[in-house]
């Protein structure tokens, strides 16, 4: 029993014992008091029979009629004439007057009077005695009366007193609540201030809890602090502060194998010529300005475009991923001009190569780098006869060729319409090898085949189909829950979100699945925390209560950087494959894995892994203490 119930209870019981002692001490006073007053009429009654039958010298017949005219007069249980020796001379009785009394009250109170006795005589001879009783029946009924008032009166108390007491209760609960509801949140990774109350105990009590949430989030703070610095170090050159080359390629195979990129993308390689020379002629200190001038000029998209990606493989060389299409050779000239604009200030002989490179996104990572160091190393011989800045650009010949915006819509909404679209599944499993939700991306058929989500989502982000294209994976997903039971998570695209119908169709849908609802998992993209809070905040707040399990995809560091994510209500995150690979043969890596589980494990989120691809990794993340992962590896040998 709670203690705010207690305190109730309690409070009701002292009320009722109060009502109920001092109507029963009333009632007894009352009833010793009414008792008193009869014997005093009885022996009161007596005496004056007994002066007016003195006075009548013995005439039996007139003190009979006396006897009677008195009976007759007051409301008697008996009026009794004994002569000298005891003997009953003339007695007049009747039936006991009900009264509005009840029995039961009549034998709790028992209301029991002597009768008055008083002695006759005829001048100095005694003739006997008079005996009489009064009926007890109307201070029965005055004394019911009165503590039926009495108990109505203090009902009337007592019910004041409880709601009285109900409000003090209510305002001593609130900050017990807030203090409860401050420690759930806790629990759930909320760090929440509560105001403090008025009352000096519970005022305490809140400034104790208040200070104590202050504390464990400035500990989240500074540990996503040192996530940031731990990242730095891992994951960045130590000089340029821009990705490593490990790194690097670690993000562009994740990328590559994400749903959603573009179809088409491009890359952009950058050589600073005769590395080894210039650190003799120019001095390694003036090398090293040059090379964080090509990064500022590399910088400059990342900032502006999202998604870009900047590496640098090795001394001279820098890699920037563009993931968007037709924009590699225009990236290309325009860094060789800025280059070329601030490079000749450092001396001569400081000059660039650059290889541009655009293809389906499709494309394994090695056709990528093999393309595009050909076209770096063309640009660079064709740099010796021309001399100065060349850019070498090599196009898929397939690319550049797409339909119109109005057919790609079309042929969405067919799909959609028609249900012409499967999940595909890709098991999430425990250490143990057990299965804890189904990855289920979505295929939808076009042009007359299944296209997976890296095909079609591009096109739907262009047409602003997303939110149609994801409430119908939904359904899929809810009617095959439906089916076998089995938990199944499905990918909602951040531009989802922004949809105002999105929200209110996805509720009324899962209005009509409420079981199956309970094991659907959403994945939205890290972009979703970092640049659309306030959205997934609403979303959270709205499926919460459904049981639907909400959670972020392809995270990584950036998640530190989002400042109230212990408010945004998730139940898991799932971690990024470039913030994954290569974990095994590389310690930082791993450290900062860990760090970023302990982190979310303390806001209770539980942590998965993406894109795992090879045992040794996969055995890294066990002793990270990952609870799930997924990935090629997972779904070829069981995750075992």
């Amino acid at each position: 029993m709670s203690l705010m119930r207690q305190i109730a209870w309690l409070v009701l019981g002292v009320v009722l014992a109060a009502l109920v002692g001092a109507v029963g001490l009333s009632t007894l006073s009352a009833r010793q008091l009414m008792q008193t007053q009869l014997q005093t009429k009885n022996a009161d009654n007596a005496q004056a029979l007994a002066l007016a039958l003195s006075q009548q010298q013995g005439d039996a017949e007139l003190i009979k009629l006396l006897i009677s005219a008195q009976y007759d007069t007051g409301a008697y249980e008996f009026v009794r004439w004994r002569d000298a020796q005891g003997q009953l001379r003339f007695e007049r009785t009747g039936a006991v007057r009900p009264g509005q009394a009840p029995g039961w009250f009549r034998g709790l109170v028992g209301i029991d009077a002597a009768p008055g006795v008083a002695q006759l005589s005829n001048g100095w001879n005694a003739i006997g005695a008079v005996e009489l009783k009064s009926h007890a029946s109307y201070a029965y009924d005055t004394l019911w009366l009165a503590s039926r008032r009495l108990l109505a009166w203090l009902l009337g108390v007592g019910i004041v007193a409880a709601l009285v007491a109900w409000a003090g209760l209510r305002r001593i609960r609130r900050p017990l609540d807030a203090a409860v509801a401050q420690a759930e949140g806790v629990l759930a990774g909320s760090y929440g201030q509560v105001v403090e109350p008025r009352v000096p105990e519970l005022q305490r009590l809140t400034r104790a809890m208040n200070a104590m949430v202050q504390r464990v989030r400035e500990l989240f703070e500074a540990q996503a602090g040192q996530l940031l610095v731990l990242r730095e170090q891992v994951h960045h050159d130590a000089l340029t502060g821009v990705s490593t080359r490990r790194h690097f390629l670690a993000e562009l195979d994740a990328a590559l194998q994400r749903d959603d990129g573009p179809v088409i993308a491009g890359l952009v390689l950058v050589r600073l010529r005769d590395l080894a020379g210039l650190n003799a002629r120019l001095g390694r200190g003036a090398v090293d300005d040059v090379l964080l001038t090509i990064v500022t000029a590399l910088q400059a998209y990342p900032e502006s475009v999202p998604g870009c990606r900047v590496g640098r493989l090795n001394g001279g060389d820098f890699a920037l991923w563009l993931p968007a299409q037709g924009v590699a050779a225009e990236t290309a000239h325009a860094l060789a001009d800025a280059l070329r604009a601030s490079l000749p200030a450092f001396g001569p002989g400081v000059q660039v190569a650059l290889g541009a490179i655009e293809l389906p996104r499709e494309r394994p990572g090695s056709v990528w780098l093999g393309e595009a160091d050909a076209a770096l190393a063309r640009a660079e011989h064709l740099s010796e006869s021309r001399g100065g800045f060349v850019v070498e650009v090599v196009a898929d010949p397939g690319v550049g060729r797409e339909q119109g915006e109005g057919l790609w819509r079309a042929q969405l909404q067919e799909a959609v319409a028609l249900e012409r679209g499967r999940l595909v599944e890709f098991p999430v499993r425990d250490r143990g090898g057990r299965v804890l939700h189904l990855e289920s991306p979505l295929e939808l058929q076009l042009e007359g085949g299944f296209v997976p989500a890296a095909g079609w989502l591009p096109l739907a982000l262009r047409a602003r189909m997303t939110a149609a294209v994801d409430l119908f994976a939904v359904g899929l997903a809810l009617k095959a829950i439906a089916a076998d039971g089995r938990a199944r998570c499905i990918n909602v695209a951040p531009a989802s979100l922004a949809d105002a119908g999105f929200l209110p169709q996805l509720r009324e849908l899962l209005g009509q699945w409420p079981q199956a609802a309970r094991s659907l998992l959403l994945d939205l993209a890290e972009a979703a925390a970092t640049d659309h809070f306030e959205r997934l905040l609403e979303l959270g707040r709205q499926l919460r209560p459904l049981g639907v399990k909400l959670g972020l995809e392809h995270a990584g560091a950036g998640l530190a950087q989002v400042e109230r994510l212990y408010q945004a209500g998730l139940d898991y995150v799932k971690l990024d494959a470039s913030v994954l690979l290569g974990v095994a043969g590389e310690a930082g890596r791993a450290a900062f894995v860990r760090g970023m589980v302990i982190m979310l494990r303390s806001l209770a989120l539980k942590v998965y892994g993406e894109g795992v691809v090879d045992e040794m990794d996969a055995q890294a993340l066990w002793d990270c203490e990952l609870d799930g992962i997924t990935g090629p590896w997972v779904t070829a040998s069981g995750g075992l």
